[in-house]
């Protein structure tokens, strides 16, 4: 059966390969899961998902219905007789919108460090991630695994492509922090450091409006990317909700803002050249009111025809 036909499954592989193969042999030996009532099962406090499409999310409860949940939700135990959910948030979605009243669990004992990461895995396999997601997913993972903040697993990314540039050695710090990154990247299988850092860490700045909408799965990445030139808040908000609604195409929204950046342009120019004029406007002025044109009978005369001139254009405003 392929991943197509069974939507509702859950690839746990790479978590064996980033916890070591003992979650895989409890994995394993869970011949029988328990089955466990569904309003037991309480979310955890921090969630690496933020977004559920609500269509896919239709789509996995009507095949819930008709096959059941093939594979079981993994929980750890918690006070009393409830469980914490640490692996398969779309699966129990999925299940409580089927009206089940008991789901199959794998329930293993877990301290917060492991049960953070195999959520941040379990959430990096899925085959709908969008690109911010992955991002922010693969960072905290990382940031897990090295004990330091998003923000400086970013910093020692930087520091080492720096360093391949000028032709430096890595200081030994930096170099067994790099070997982490590149090992839990090889985990995953999608990135090397470097690609890591040139294609994915740029997208967190994204302007918020264009993450938000692309965090959502509402528009693509590349789609994201453009919109995310317009510089006028207002501007790019309206041109993000044309997109989503007709459905741009890339080409559609690339030219729609090449139309705003020529209108903005021309707009700059015009407002330029009338500075300028009013700029030679006050300049004239004030060399006129020094300059002696009074004691030559012709200047004055001259003088007194483009005043009227001046004096006859204003009123017809």
């Amino acid at each position: 059966m392929s991943k197509k036909d069974q939507p509702y499954t859950s690839q746990l592989k790479g978590v064996a390969a980033l916890l070591g193969e003992s979650f895989n042999q409890t994995q394993s030996t869970a011949n029988s899961p328990n089955t466990v009532a569904i309003n037991l099962i309480k979310l955890p406090p921090s969630q690496p998902r933020r977004y559920f499409d609500p269509k896919k999310l239709e789509e996995l409860s009507r095949s819930i219905k008709e096959l059941g949940i093939l594979e079981p939700l993994l929980v750890r135990p918690l006070p009393g007789e409830e469980y914490e959910l640490v692996a398969g948030e779309r699966r129990l979605r999925a299940a409580q919108l089927a009206l089940l009243t008991e789901v199959p669990v794998v329930i293993r004992e877990m301290d917060d460090l492991t049960t953070s990461k195999v959520q941040l895995v379990e959430n990096l396999q899925r085959e709908d991630l969008n690109p911010v997601e992955e991002t922010e997913g693969i960072l905290e993972l990382v940031s897990i695994e090295l004990g330091v903040s998003r923000n400086e697993v970013i910093s020692v990314l930087n520091s080492a492509a720096n360093a391949k540039k000028r032709n430096l050695e890595l200081t030994e710090n930096v170099f067994r922090q790099l070997e982490t990154i590149e090992s839990v990247l090889s985990a995953i299988g999608k990135f090397s450091a470097e690609s890591f850092r040139v294609s994915r860490i740029p997208l967190l700045n994204l302007p918020a409006d264009v993450l938000e909408v692309l965090r959502s799965g509402q528009i693509e990445y590349t789609k994201a990317r453009a919109l995310a030139r317009l510089q006028n808040e207002d501007t790019r908000k309206q041109l993000i909700e044309d997109a989503i609604a007709y459905n741009l195409s890339l080409s559609e929204i690339k030219r729609k803002i090449q139309e705003i950046e020529s209108t903005a342009q021309s707009n700059l120019s015009s407002q330029t050249e009338t500075a300028s004029i009013k700029k030679r406007v006050d300049d004239t002025f004030q060399r006129f009111k020094k300059a002696k044109v009074w004691d030559d009978p012709k200047k004055k005369s001259k003088v007194e025809k483009l005043l009227a001139q001046l004096d006859a254009l204003i009123k017809t405003e």
